[in-house]
C-alpha cells in the first residue's frame, strides 16, 4: 500500500470483513447453540490445531536436514518467520480491540457489542480479533504453497488445512467469522509480502 500497489484487494478484504462484522452476531449465536460439530471439534481442538500449524515447518526442517535439502530448510525457516510475524500482528490487534470471544458472551447475551470488553489480561489480550490460529495457519500455508506451488496438490493441501483450522475456530465459538477471515487475509499478506516479498 505504501508503494501504491494492491489497493483493490485491500479494499475487497476490508469490504468483506465489514460485511462479516454485520453477520457476526447471527453466526456467533448459531455456533454457540449448535451441537452439530462435536466430533469435528474434538479432532480440531485448540491444542490439535496449534500442533497442526507448528508440525509442517518442523517436519520440513528435519526432513531437509536429513536429506540435505536447502530448499526444505529455508522453507521451514521462512514459515517460522511468517508465523512469528503473524503472532506479533495478532497480539497487537488483540491488545488494541479487546474483542470478546463468542464463547464469552452469555447464551442470550448481546452478540452485537463485543468490542473493548475483554479485560481478562493486562498485556497479552485474550481478544478475538483477529483469530491467532487462523493468522498462523495461513501464514505457514502461504509460505509452503508458494515455495512448492510447482507440485499442484501442495497449495490445495496447505490452504485446505488452513481453512479447516479457521472453520474450527467458528465451530468452537472461539471466534467470529470476521475474526477468522481477517486472520486468513493477514496471514497470507504477511507471508507473501513481508517474508517472501513476492
Amino acid at each position: 500500500l505504501a508503494h501504491g500497489k494492491h489497493w483493490v484487494p485491500t479494499l475487497a478484504v476490508l469490504g468483506v470483513t465489514a460485511a462479516l462484522l454485520a453477520l457476526d452476531p447471527h453466526e456467533g449465536a448459531y455456533f454457540r447453540r449448535s451441537t452439530a460439530f462435536g466430533g469435528f471439534n474434538r479432532v480440531f481442538s485448540s491444542n490439535n490445531t496449534s500442533l497442526g500449524i507448528i508440525l509442517p515447518p518442523a517436519s520440513l526442517y528435519l526432513t531437509g536436514l536429513v536429506r540435505r535439502d536447502s530448499k526444505m530448510k529455508s522453507t521451514a525457516l521462512f514459515a517460522g518467520e511468517a508465523l512469528a510475524g503473524a503472532e506479533i500482528v495478532a497480539t497487537a490487534f488483540k491488545d488494541a480491540d479487546r474483542r470478546l470471544r463468542p464463547a464469552s458472551v452469555p447464551t442470550n447475551g448481546n452478540f452485537w457489542d463485543t468490542w473493548f470488553d475483554d479485560n481478562t489480561r493486562l498485556l497479552r489480550s485474550n481478544g478475538s480479533f483477529p483469530s491467532g490460529h487462523t493468522i498462523g495457519a495461513f501464514s505457514v500455508a502461504t509460505v509452503i504453497a508458494r515455495r512448492y506451488g510447482n507440485h499442484r496438490w501442495v497449495p490445495y493441501v496447505a490452504y485446505g488445512g488452513a481453512a479447516l483450522i479457521g472453520f474450527s475456530r467458528l465451530s468452537l465459538s472461539a471466534h467470529f467469522a470476521s475474526d477468522v477471515f481477517m486472520g486468513g487475509a493477514l496471514g497470507y499478506s504477511i507471508a507473501r509480502f513481508a517474508v517472501l516479498r513476492q
